[in-house]
């Protein structure tokens, strides 16, 4: 079942409409569902698709070959082109009246095999296709390369595209779209432990419980998910144990340089120069105050929440998972700290809802978390939620607590604003549950103060 990427897909068959020569760049994490949106593009439409291997120039030549074969001659035998620019000059008669689409994906693999692949792409473009009705797609996983050597001003196919798609993880929203027959709260912890990543979300089994879910995924030898981060990190990079070590250090609530660098036990450049890897791959972010444009306050946190779950509660337990402990890893690591990890899933989840508030207080020029120092008080205060525009603020807390929350934190909330000069500030609060008859009633008085259950959210 295909579900969301309804803009992108809009997008794509606009272009394709045009009738006109189109170049679209897709890139993105593994796993996130590049290629299923491509798939779900070319249906009922005349496409070659090709994917390339971590092989040879002449496995990658013999592969692309056999696909345009299959498209043009199918059920004949045929020796693959001697050379890439002839399979392109093959293909240039086909296109140059008829509408086709042809996808190179996982190109970074096809250029590592034949490094002058993107000139030779760039020569054809520029004089043949330019003026041919080829629709060309190109997609890739590593995003540093695409960003780099197909995105950027020093690739030879810089200028050329029409079009670039950088494929996110599904919001909360879109996650509850292939999350049928659970609970609005299963619904959340399954897209918080999943990262929002359509493959992994299609993993879940929606004939049996969240707890069993977790143990099938995570838990379990066998799962689909048990070993998925390192087999990832492998993947991609030369040294995952290092990486490991930081992606560990980080998940068990190290964030600043000097903190993550001593954890693992490297000096500070070398952990900068691995942590910009891990950022290049979607798997960490790297965060300052959302008020400051520079900042000495950077933070580190992990991007990717199926990470984020791995290693703070899988990685931990590998020994009795493999003695098929799992169960007991559940119930005694799991389940008592569910709520305690769901705070920064649940932060999420609160900032796509105003994001997508039909009628906000105002309009939101930004927004994101903020921290810094209170010198009335003298402590670190941290806002989960700070949207603003030019005098008007928005300031929120979220709370993911079986509990219900209270005046007190309202009047936090309200405290921390006086932290600023915005001369229009609103209150939004959050709940997993509900709130206390003080905490309503004194936002019913204060008139500004929203409060939003969970829900309220769906």
């Amino acid at each position: 079942m295909f579900v969301g990427r309804k803009k992108e897909l809009a997008k794509m068959n606009q272009l394709y409409d045009s009738g006109k020569f189109e170049f679209a760049i897709f890139y993105g994490r593994r796993r996130v569902g590049k290629t299923t949106l491509i798939n779900e593009f070319c249906k009922d439409k005349k496409a070659i698709y090709f994917v390339g291997v971590e092989a040879t120039e002449k496995e990658n030549l013999t592969n692309f070959s056999k696909a345009i074969f299959d498209v043009f001659m199918p059920g004949i035998s045929l020796p693959p082109f001697q050379s890439f620019e002839q399979l392109f000059d093959y293909i240039y008669p086909f296109v140059k009246d008829e509408r086709i689409i042809l996808v190179i994906d996982e190109y970074p693999y096809l250029a590592q095999s034949y490094k002058p692949i993107s000139s030779i792409i760039q020569t054809h473009i520029d004089q043949r296709f330019k003026d041919s009705k080829l629709f060309l797609i190109l997609c890739g996983s590593s995003m540093s390369f695409m960003e780099n050597q197909v995105l950027g001003y020093k690739s030879p196919l810089y200028g050329r595209r029409t079009a670039q798609f950088k494929i996110h993880p599904f919001s909360y929203k879109e996650s509850t779209l292939m999350l049928t027959g659970f609970e609005p709260e299963e619904k959340a912890i399954l897209y918080g432990v999943t990262g929002g990543i359509a493959e992994y979300i299609s993993r879940v089994n929606n004939k049996i419980g969240l707890r069993e879910n977790i143990i099938e995924l995570f838990l379990t030898p066998s799962g689909r998910l048990f070993e998925e981060p390192s087999n990832l990190l492998k993947q991609e990079l030369r040294d995952p144990f290092t990486y490991n070590a930081i992606i560990t250090a980080i998940a068990d609530g190290a964030s600043r340089l000097n903190e993550i660098a001593t954890k693992v036990g490297i000096e500070t450049s070398a952990c900068s120069n691995l942590l910009s890897s891990l950022i290049a791959l979607g798997l960490v972010k790297k965060e300052i105050p959302v008020t400051e444009k520079v900042s000495r306050k950077t933070i580190y946190l992990l991007e990717d929440q199926m990470f984020r779950f791995w290693y703070r509660f899988v990685f931990p337990n590998m020994s009795n998972i493999v003695r098929g402990r799992g169960e007991a890893v559940f119930e005694a690591d799991i389940n008592p700290k569910l709520n305690s990890y769901m705070g920064i899933v649940f932060e999420q989840i609160c900032t796509e809802y105003l994001w997508e508030l039909k009628d906000p207080p105002f309009f939101f020029q930004k927004m994101g978390r903020w921290w810094g120092n209170n010198p009335k008080k003298k402590r670190q205060e941290e806002i989960d939620i700070l949207a603003f525009r030019d005098d008007d603020a928005l300031f929120g807390e979220c709370k993911w607590t079986n509990s219900p929350v209270g005046l007190n934190v309202l009047r936090d909330l309200i405290e921390q604003g006086k932290l600023f000069n915005y001369k229009n500030n609103y209150f939004y609060l959050f709940a997993k549950n509900r709130f206390t008859a003080g905490c309503t009633l004194e936002a019913e008085k204060m008139g500004n103060v929203t409060l939003v259950s969970f829900e309220d959210m769906q």
